[in-house]
């Protein structure tokens, strides 16, 4: 009878063990099943969840199979139980990958007990090609002259398949723009393919499944290709074509067969080319014209007689220079419709999508043949209700169509996209209704990971803008703007945004793609352009824009846990370091290095304002950034075990700081400039001795009470304010800054109905007038560096080790808020911190994803009043090393989800 009993026992606990733990969310090189990589040791990370709290991964195992049903003639890796606690990009060691391979993985985990789970689901990744040699295709030119805003060129193939497709693959690329067809039908869903990349060293090639788009008998592969970024003129100038004069296309369709035989379908000197399609203009400003009286019926289909267009020619590249695309796709995200369509006092008829966005407009329309129906795009309307232009500049940024005569045709551009919240439609037959315009909304495909509410709905409505903001200025590489004719990945944005954007979206693969523009376009001195991809190549660098080479990669390896970014810009790190090494030698003060000083900062021009503008020395402000990204490189030297460099550049920031206070620095703590900026970098950057670091921040708190609770700072400033406050123990003047509604301020464009963030504090002024035209864009994500503080202290969700493996909860709640909530869905799992104010008492939600810990900080606290889920938390196993510090009480806490409740003290 006993033996029965226990029997019972063990199979009752088996499957309500098997069901304890689950692995999820699997991915690869920071994405999920990627096609065509060409990581020789491709890293995998998984999350884990439970019912139980306290969940902790003490071992892993990783198996490889070449199918997925993980036979045992299919295995190609298993490793063995690896001791560790880490569940988050574990290198792949086994047998060397095959190009164009797929292989198909799982894991299983053994928690804290030891206890063992099931293997997870299977994930998979597949292999792009990893020797140029691979590439068997040639590089096609399809032109005959080359010309700026030239026709799109279309290609075309035709071929016969006699045998049945079991698995089919298509490795494609281009100089330009691409779109690639296959018998009638576009491959994928990505847009503006193949990216943009210093295409001089590097172009990214797409992998697509078509197995399901062939069919036995004949075939035709197609492609229509525009100038895109390769070929447009960027940057203000006339110089077009700064990659190249002419178009091309690459593509590659490796076939198998049913019967196990392969075969390779390329390009070369056998494909028809034309450029007499509908896509009669298209660039990056300018938009784009479509006739579609020109469309080629059949081009795409078997049969079409292409005897009238001309051979292509083939020409020589770099094989090696191809590489698979690193980070995610540009898609179609999502579609909006107008909320108003009206007609300005001077007839312009507008529609009105609600939003300030990115992408085009899909237009539906039915009308006569030639009819051509124009669409120009605008963020604002100026103060006597029209249509507003000007601050784009040169970009024409329009859309003309030229109708076919067809019933019910629809049209959306293919090789451009604008920045806008309402456009001009002239030429409409008919009435105009929602039904005819629909709003695409492209940018790169980054899973959303953080959310931020509070009380105030103008809060929220900033954090809307602000992920609005990224979505519109994240289109492959880290732009500044996306309507007029700039749109450039300008560094110095990028370096005050990225830890904003790492909260909001997963942006760990797009900067390890972008970063590796930068090491690339770097220059041979180690100097940093002020664009990536640098295509205004002015060999100049600038204190806080060329610091994003060092400060990006070492935000990515806090929030991602991602030592290889450290490891392979390394180099570029160091090289930058040293360039203003050598220029500020002994004196170890960076003269000249600041060009742009503190873009944007404060400058009163109204009559109202009297006190003086938030000027900060230039040269102050590079030296500043030189020991900053000193004191980065020498921690990343740490993380590296580079011990050496570690000393050399630990002493390198010594040597600046001495020489940044006995230069700036007042026995009194005054600062030159005596500016916000001032005070805000010497303090956030670690420049003042202990004793001065008080009185810094009187003063910084003085000047901003002056201003009756204003800032005075720009974009070099502004990212770090609220937290120099905070840590100085101001956050009461950090939410002064956060809650103010007037001029300068972040609420100030949301009462003016921002939708995203703006360039300028003023964009547009009280009267409805606007800031200087000729740089004055209403989508600008840089002043959205505040939603850092807003999830970090104000939810007080925060890094408490790289990745996130150990977390810190510290919220700092404010009377003038009812409640703030946070989430981050970090690479071990989703974290929540929130507090409210309900019936007087304090109730602090966390959540801890499995695997990782956190120390909770719980403000103004009575420890012996604490109830957690209706039980005190003394004698609690769940809470150790309870102490009180300051009226704060600290705890460690495992993963789970916890409901704090107390009193506060008074």
């Amino acid at each position: 009878m006993k033996f029965f009993r226990v029997l019972l026992l063990v199979l009752f606990c088996l499957p309500m063990h098997a069901q304890k733990l689950t692995l999820y969310e699997l991915s690869c090189e920071h994405k999920t099943n990627p096609i065509g990589i060409d990581v020789l040791k491709p890293r995998l990370s998984w999350k884990i969840t439970g019912k139980d709290r306290n969940i902790l991964q003490s071992a892993y195992a990783l198996r490889v199979a070449t199918d997925d049903e993980f036979s045992k003639n299919s295995i190609f890796w298993e490793s063995e139980k690896m001791e560790s606690g880490v569940s988050v990009l574990r290198t792949y060691a086994g047998p060397a990958l095959q190009s164009a391979q797929r292989y198909y993985w799982q894991v299983k985990i053994w928690d804290q007990e030891n206890k063992e789970s099931d293997w997870s689901e299977a994930a998979f990744w597949e292999m792009g090609f990893i020797n140029a040699s691979d590439w068997k295709a040639k590089w096609i030119e399809p032109e005959k002259e080359s010309k700026l805003h030239a026709p799109a060129s279309l290609v075309r193939k035709e071929f016969e398949l006699t045998k049945k497709v079991t698995r089919a693959r298509a490795y494609i690329s281009s100089h330009g723009l691409y779109e690639f067809y296959l018998n009638g039908n576009k491959v994928g869903d990505q847009v503006l393919t193949p990216g943009w990349t210093a295409y001089q060293e590097r172009v990214q090639y797409q992998v697509y499944d078509i197995t399901n788009q062939l069919q036995q008998g004949k075939n035709v592969a197609g492609a229509m290709i525009g100038d895109g970024w390769y070929r447009s003129a960027l940057g203000w100038t006339d110089n077009w074509g700064i990659y190249g004069k002419m178009l091309g296309f690459i593509g590659q369709l490796h076939l198998t067969y049913s019967d196990g035989t392969e075969d390779i379908i390329i390009t070369d000197e056998t494909w028809k080319a034309s450029n007499q399609g509908p896509i009669t203009m298209s660039g990056i400003y300018p938009g784009e014209t479509y006739d579609a009286r020109k469309e080629i019926q059949g081009w795409q289909q078997p049969d079409f007689d292409d005897s009238k267009w001309w051979n292509v020619k083939t020409v020589s590249f770099p094989d090696e220079k191809l590489i698979a695309s690193e980070s995610v796709p540009m898609k179609k995200i999502q579609e909006i419709k107008p909320v108003k369509i009206f007609t300005t006092p001077k007839g312009t008829l507008v529609a009105d999508m609600g939003q300030n966005m990115v992408g085009w407009i899909k237009l539906n329309v039915n009308g006569k043949a030639g009819h051509t129906i124009t669409i120009r795009h605008a963020e604002v309307m100026d103060k006597f209700g029209e249509f507003y232009t000007d601050n784009l500049r040169t970009a024409d940024a329009t859309l003309r169509y030229v109708m076919h005569g067809e019933a019910n045709e629809t049209y959306e551009p293919h090789f451009t996209f604008m920045g806008f919240r309402f456009v001009a439609v002239e030429g409409f037959p008919g009435e105009l209704t929602p039904e005819n315009l629909t709003g695409v909304v492209i940018h790169s495909d980054m899973p959303p990971t953080g959310t931020f509410t509070c009380s105030n709905e103008l809060v929220n409505q900033l954090q809307h803008n602000i992920q609005w903001g990224q979505k519109g200025n994240f289109l492959d590489v880290p732009t500044d703007c996306p309507q007029r004719d700039e749109r450039l990945g300008w560094t110095g944005d990028a370096q005050a945004f990225c830890r904003t954007a790492a909260f909001n979206m997963d942006v760990a693969a797009f900067f390890t793609k972008w970063l590796k523009d930068l090491a690339i376009d770097q220059y041979e001195n180690g100097g940093v352009p002020f664009v990536i991809p640098d295509v205004l190549r002015n060999d100049a660098t600038s204190a806080g824009w060329g610091d994003v080479a060092v400060i990006a990669p070492y935000t990515m390896y806090q929030v991602y846990g991602d030592q290889r970014i450290l490891e392979v810009q390394y180099p570029s790190m160091k090289a930058y370091v040293d360039y203003i090494r050598k220029k500020s030698g002994k004196s170890f003060l960076w003269r000249g290095g600041s060009i742009f000083g503190d873009w944007l900062y404060y400058k009163p021009k109204m009559e109202s304002h009297t006190e003086p503008d938030g000027y900060t020395n230039p040269d102050m402000i590079a030296t500043m950034f030189y020991a900053y990204s000193t004191k980065l490189l020498a921690e990343t030297a740490g993380v590296l075990g580079k011990t050496e460099d570690q000393k050399t550049y630990t002493q390198v920031f010594d040597n600046i700081k001495r020489a940044f206070n006995k230069t700036y620095v007042t026995e009194a703590g005054l600062i030159a400039s005596d500016s916000q900026t001032a005070y805000v970098l010497a303090l956030m950057f670690d420049l003042l001795p202990e004793s001065l670091r008080p009185m810094a921040a009187n003063r910084l708190v003085n000047d901003i009470k002056a201003r009756q609770n204003h800032l005075s700072t720009g974009f070099l400033g502004t990212p770090y304010l609220c937290h120099v406050l905070s840590d100085q123990g101001h956050t009461d003047v950090a939410y002064d800054i956060l809650l103010q509604e007037s001029y300068p301020s972040w609420l100030y464009p949301v009462k003016m109905g921002a939708t995203t963030i703006w360039e300028r504090w003023d964009g547009q002024k009280t009267d409805s007038t606007f800031q200087d035209i000729g740089m004055n864009s209403f989508n600008h994500y840089a002043y959205g560096a505040i939603g850092d503080w807003m999830y970090r202290v104000v939810a007080g969700l925060e890094i408490g080790a790289p990745g996130y493996k150990h977390i810190k909860i510290q919220p700092t709640p404010d009377s003038r808020l009812n409640f703030a909530k946070a989430t981050f869905d970090s690479s071990y799992g989703e974290i929540a911190s929130g507090w409210e104010m309900k019936d007087d008492k304090m109730v602090i939600s966390v959540t801890i994803p499995a695997n990782t810990t956190a120390t909770v900080t719980l403000p103004n606290a009575p420890a012996d009043q604490i109830m957690e889920n209706g039980k005190s938390i003394q004698n609690n196993q769940d809470f150790k090393n309870v102490k009180t510090e300051v009226n704060n009480v600290i705890m460690d806490i495992g993963s789970g989800t916890y409901v704090f409740e107390y009193q506060p003290a008074k």
